[in-house]
């Protein structure tokens, strides 16, 4: 996986636009791509003539998963206490 998108970016490399999206500082990609050279020349060619777009707050996913969680946890506890639930 790691070489196929290497060989996507290359490709596309002056010749196409690509938008890419990560949770991840280009420092931390290192652990993804254990290949060093594959890496560098990755964000190289990712960097070159781009804009990086930062973005920075809270994941509305991972707010919508702990909203959901907490009221799965609210619902399981009013019906072991014996409270009626309406239905949903």
């Amino acid at each position: 996986m790691r070489t196929l998108l290497f060989e996507l970016i290359s490709r596309r490399y002056e010749k196409r636009s690509t938008i890419i999206t990560t949770n991840r500082p280009f420092a931390d990609w290192s652990e993804v791509f254990p290949n060093a050279a594959c890496v560098v020349s990755l964000v190289d060619r990712l960097m070159h003539r781009s804009e990086v777009i930062s973005i920075e707050g809270d994941s509305y996913r991972f707010k919508e998963a702990a909203e959901r969680s907490k009221a799965q946890r609210e619902k399981r506890t009013s019906r072991s206490s014996g409270e009626k639930v309406p239905a949903a």
